[in-house]
């Protein structure tokens, strides 16, 4: 199974996608700005495919559990991104709730300097039960495409 991060638009700060799941538009998403060089919790990641799997220690993998109760199984984890750590999938409207991760929404504004995603946590809960199985079972991976700039 594969997540596609189709990047779409981006400013000084912000970069807003459209998030697919085995080429179906799921949701938008949300990432830090890109830099040449990483400056800490203000860059986004590289373009690239990674492997996801799912991570269930830490404070994110706590507080989801007692958030989505009924469907949490660990957060959505990715693999081997160079010079990053702890990239995940979660919940958050701008670039202030990002540290290098993928926010997810079911909206999105995309004006330069006002970029945000609305409705996270009912993305989130749509987006999440239909690619858990598959980062439990090892065969889920995420595309990064740049085409924003």
């Amino acid at each position: 199974m594969e997540i596609v991060v189709d990047r779409i638009v981006s400013d000084d700060d912000t970069t807003i996608s459209r998030v697919s799941v085995d080429g179906k538009f799921v949701c938008f998403g949300l990432e830090d700005e890109f830099r040449e060089e990483k400056v800490q919790n203000e860059t986004r990641i590289p373009a690239g495919t990674y492997n996801i799997k799912l991570r269930t220690e830490g404070g994110f993998h706590n507080r989801y559990q007692k958030r989505y109760p009924d469907m949490h199984k660990g957060m959505l984890h990715l693999q081997d991104v160079p010079n990053f750590t702890y990239v995940l999938i979660h919940c958050g409207n701008t670039d202030e709730d990002t540290a290098g991760c993928l926010l997810v929404g079911a909206g999105s504004n995309t004006t330069p300097g006002d970029m945000s995603i609305s409705s996270s946590r009912v993305a989130y809960a749509n987006f999440y039960p239909k690619v858990v199985d598959a980062a439990a079972a090892g065969n889920l991976s995420i595309r990064y495409e740049d085409n924003d700039l």
